[in-house]
């Protein structure tokens, strides 16, 4: 029974992974191409990780390292990527309507 709840866990996570390469091939920008790989891709890599913990529970330390380095680096990494090509003026989508950053960065009172 074990076995079939550490696969599932594994099959879900792979399930969010397929989304987030889906995600990035079908978002307008790389801004949203960011947030969808790194929301998804955080979420399945984690539940891979469970569930293998869950199969081999002799890893779990070492599985549970890996998720907090993850939980901690993959966040800070879009995060970075995002705003260095916002610095670097990188177009928004078309179909972009709000741009807080760049509300916050020029306000309108600025000349």
């Amino acid at each position: 029974m074990i076995e079939v709840i550490g696969s599932l866990v594994i099959l879900a996570g792979s399930v969010f992974l397929f989304a987030a390469g889906l995600g990035v091939l079908r978002m307008p920008d790389s801004y949203n191409r960011i947030q969808t790989g790194t929301k998804a891709s955080t979420l399945g890599t984690i539940l891979v990780l469970l569930g293998i913990a869950i199969l081999h529970p002799a890893w779990t330390g070492k599985l549970l390292l890996l998720v907090f380095f993850i939980l901690f680096t993959n966040p800070v990494s879009s995060h970075a990527l995002a705003r260095a090509s916002h610095t670097r003026h990188v177009p928004l989508s078309d179909k972009t309507v709000v741009d807080r950053l760049d509300e916050a960065e020029h306000p309108a009172g600025d000349a």
